[in-house]
């Protein structure tokens, strides 16, 4: 299979996915979430695959959604010829579900996903990685949920996934206040597993998977399987097909617009 956004490689027990557009610090475009998507499908049906590792390319695991590529998805379902024939945009709706069709894609895989976590993790970036099963990142990894400052809401199921992990309270500080963090206060948190030195991530990662790799596929799974069953009793993230709903609804909105204008243009630097 070829992919524009990201590369798939296997060896063995062991595959790895990784996000490929380091120009931009591996933004998560309608194309590379329906990309992400369909690469876990693909290893999901690899039954020799018993561990994934999810990575970034370059200077950062990934900057986030792509917002202009949902700005740009419209509402007509029109193919891309005359004929009928041919691929088609998504509407805004479906541009809207993609995240949460890739982070469930991701999470529901059956192989084990570790995400290898260096640079910013922001947004969307946060939420792939809490669809992964375990999560190992640099010292200087830092992290930011930008989305109610952009005059959205964090969706894709990123909030039952907080709360699954780090809890109610401090998923709400985070979301709310917009505040960046760093890979001390995830660990503290219980949103890592590990932190270790950047120049070690690679092979301590590695090393992560090796050892999963060499255990009996079945424990793996339905150990997986076993805990997924039970926190999605707890938290639910069934519910987050809703998701797309609340960000068609914000970029509607002219006061979520004027947030997510301001934002920007703070960070590019700009004045309103």
């Amino acid at each position: 299979m070829t992919y524009e956004t990201l590369s798939v490689t296997l060896e063995g027990a062991i595959a790895e996915l990784r996000l490929d557009r380091p120009e931009k610090l591996n933004p998560l475009s309608t194309r590379a979430l329906a990309e992400l998507a369909r690469a876990a499908r693909f290893l999901d049906a690899q039954h020799e695959v018993k561990v994934v590792i999810v990575r970034g390319a370059g200077r950062a695991f990934s900057a986030g959604a792509d917002l202009s590529t949902f700005s740009r998805a419209s509402g007509s379902r029109g193919s891309s010829d005359a004929t009928g024939a041919g691929p088609r945009e998504p509407t805004t709706r479906e541009a809207a579900d993609l995240g949460r069709e890739m982070a469930d894609a991701i999470e529901g895989m059956r192989p084990l996903a570790i995400a290898a976590i260096h640079g910013w993790c922001v947004g969307g970036g946060l939420v792939l990685a809490a669809a992964c099963d375990l999560r190992v990142a640099t010292e200087d990894a830092r992290f930011s949920i930008p989305e109610v400052d952009l005059g959205i809401p964090l969706a894709w199921g990123g909030i039952p996934r907080l709360v699954r992990e780090i809890g109610p309270a401090r998923t709400k500080e985070l979301v709310l206040t917009c505040r960046p963090f760093d890979a001390a206060e995830a660990l503290a948190a219980g949103f890592l597993n590990r932190v270790v030195p950047a120049a070690e991530l690679d092979a301590s990662v590695d090393a992560l998977a090796r050892s999963l790799a060499a255990k009996a596929g079945h424990a793996l799974f339905s150990t997986k399987r076993h805990v997924n069953a039970v926190t999605e009793q707890m938290v639910g993230t069934a519910r987050s097909w809703a998701d797309a709903d609340g960000l068609v609804t914000a970029f509607a909105d002219e006061e979520c617009a004027a947030a997510r204008r301001s934002y920007l243009a703070a960070r590019s630097g700009r004045a309103d």
